[in-house]
């Protein structure tokens, strides 16, 4: 029987009343390190839905480069004043992805020393950028996410825009060599323009103890308005992966390591240029 009028909307409050009560009961899962999916798929996704889909008309491709199961490191460029992108990832590679896999992002330690978004940073799969940590979810199979440039990457100014950082000492690739993970390395186009940094006033972010303080065209002279993104058009593509299962005896060889992170920083740079010809407009259709 077809559905009559107002049933979909009965069964939308049915699983809204459902959900809320499993929450006051405890009625939930959290995994070793706080992920909650229920609550990522329930709120957060479809919050960041909004502005990966409408906001930001964001455009995916290559998802299938991403395993279906089994372990992988995702590496990205990282850019954007605000680390947008990192979330802005795990959710459209989470839609897009047949299999609808999680990203399990590695953030600073920054993240998870602020109150508010070190919880939500946990209970949507994220944890400390740390060997052991990755070495931990990768070895439990998962998708786990890395952004090798840090705050040199999403601090920069718009001047230097699409020109990826330095990959410090390559970490991720130790815990991918030492796991024989295969590396997915990922361009990101769109974040430079989401809040263009013009300047950093580097004496108020030490006073603030904070990597840097940005001043862009709207912030800080609009305030809380200056928060809004600009509506850039994005584009992800995931690369083909970079196996490592051959070099597993290789994770503590420092010429390896800096080999392999070179490849992958290059391999971004590269397609981030091909990606930049594709979008000549920042904000077109």
């Amino acid at each position: 029987m077809a559905d009559r009028p107002g049933d979909h909307w009965d069964r939308k409050v049915a699983n809204g009343l459902a959900f809320l009560r499993r929450r006051l009961s405890g009625d939930y899962e959290v995994d070793e390190f706080g992920f909650d999916s229920e609550l990522t798929d329930a709120v957060f996704h479809p919050l960041l839905r909004l502005l990966y889909r409408d906001w930001f008309r964001t455009e995916v491709s290559g998802v299938e480069h991403v395993p279906v199961d089994g372990p992988a490191l995702v590496v990205g460029n990282h850019s954007g004043t605000v680390a947008l992108d990192a979330l802005i990832l795990s959710a459209a590679l989470h839609d897009k992805h047949p299999a609808h896999r999680y990203l399990r992002l590695l953030g600073a330690d920054l993240v998870f020393r602020m109150p508010v978004v070190s919880e939500i940073a946990r209970k949507t799969g994220g944890t400390v950028a740390c060997n052991p940590d990755a070495e931990r979810l990768l070895g439990g199979g998962d998708l786990v996410g890395v952004f090798p440039e840090g705050f040199k990457g999403i601090g920069k100014l718009y001047a230097d825009r699409y020109k990826l950082q330095r990959f410090g000492r390559g970490g991720f690739v130790s815990a991918a060599l030492r796991t024989g993970t295969p590396i997915v390395p990922v361009a990101i186009v769109g974040g430079e323009e989401i809040y263009p940094m013009l300047a950093d006033i580097k004496p108020l972010a030490r006073l603030l103890k904070l990597p840097y303080f940005p001043v862009t065209p709207t912030f800080p002279w609009l305030g809380p308005l200056g928060m809004v993104p600009l509506p850039s058009k994005w584009l992800i593509e995931f690369c083909p992966p970079i196996p490592t299962a051959h070099l597993t005896d290789s994770a503590d060889d420092p010429l390896v390591v800096f080999n392999l992170a070179d490849q992958v920083r290059e391999t971004i740079q590269q397609t981030v240029h091909t990606l930049l010809e594709r979008r000549p407009d920042p904000f077109g259709p």
